[in-house]
């Protein structure tokens, strides 16, 4: 399927997207193109806010501003993002998890990706609106959101290969 076919189909069936992904070949380019872009949507999500703080403070060149996130979001973050992935798959085969690190990865880097319009709603409210209850619920959303789908793609990367979705709902 196309990407964005895959984004929308993820608010309706996150598992099944992810089984989908998981069922291909393991290809670490995919994996790091799902991270990269992310990453980058994320960055331009950030713009409207970057906007407002430059003009709120002029003392600080707005291209500082935009250079310190560009270099947060699009090197240092997806080496945090790589880490978190790590740590996530460690504490899964804790708990049982059967799955390969691969499969942490994507688990983590497609919800990021998937859910990028949230994080674009996200910076728009940041810039126009600023600080307040709409930024507020809107960032409460967007967190929540991306907890509960890196939950169901991590629980459905670390299950055993065996098991089918009709068995895994018995």
């Amino acid at each position: 399927m196309a990407l964005t076919t895959d984004m929308l189909a993820t608010y309706r069936r996150p598992a099944e997207v992810m089984r989908r992904h998981l069922s291909g070949p393991q290809q670490e380019g995919r994996a790091l193109v799902f991270l990269m872009l992310a990453c980058l949507l994320i960055f331009v999500a950030q713009w409207p806010r970057l906007a407002r703080e430059a003009a709120l403070s002029p003392d600080m060149p707005r291209d500082a501003i935009f250079g310190a996130a560009l270099l947060g979001w699009v090197f240092i973050m997806p080496l945090v993002f790589y880490g978190l992935a790590a740590l996530s798959h460690v504490v899964a085969r804790l708990l049982g998890g059967q799955g390969t690190w691969y499969g942490a990865r994507l688990a983590l880097f497609w919800p990021l990706l998937a859910l990028s319009p949230v994080w674009l709603l996200y910076g728009l409210v940041a810039g126009f609106i600023g600080a307040g209850p709409a930024l507020s619920l809107v960032g409460v959303l967007a967190v929540g959101l991306f907890v509960f789908h890196w939950a169901v793609a991590l629980r459905t990367a670390e299950r055993p290969p065996s098991v089918t979705p009709a068995e895994a709902d018995s």
